[in-house]
């Protein structure tokens, strides 16, 4: 098992857009793995569902925790570590 610290960049947060691309990546990629994310409150949730993800609230700035568990953990947690801190830059809706 790795933990990483995480700290959102995302000025919106974490919201279900970069929720899914984050979800999309996780399943797609690391399908044999687990990940679950833990808030500053110490609220925890798996990694497996988009509502489980923005159901924790996640604001720019927050810090969180990342555990990893399975294969290729320390690849995972790296490149998903990252993706939390990844200030996506989604356009605007028209």
């Amino acid at each position: 098992m790795i933990e990483k610290n995480v700290k959102i960049h995302n000025k919106a947060g974490i919201h279900c857009r970069p929720a899914s691309v984050i979800l999309n990546t996780i399943n797609d990629e690391y399908p044999d793995t687990d990940f679950t994310i833990i808030n500053r409150n110490g609220d925890a949730t798996e990694l497996n569902s988009i509502l489980n993800l923005i159901s924790l609230g996640l604001h720019h700035n927050d810090e969180a925790v990342l555990r990893v568990e399975g294969e290729d953990e320390k690849e995972a947690a790296e490149k998903i570590a990252g993706m939390f801190e990844y200030e996506f830059d989604f356009p605007p809706r028209s």
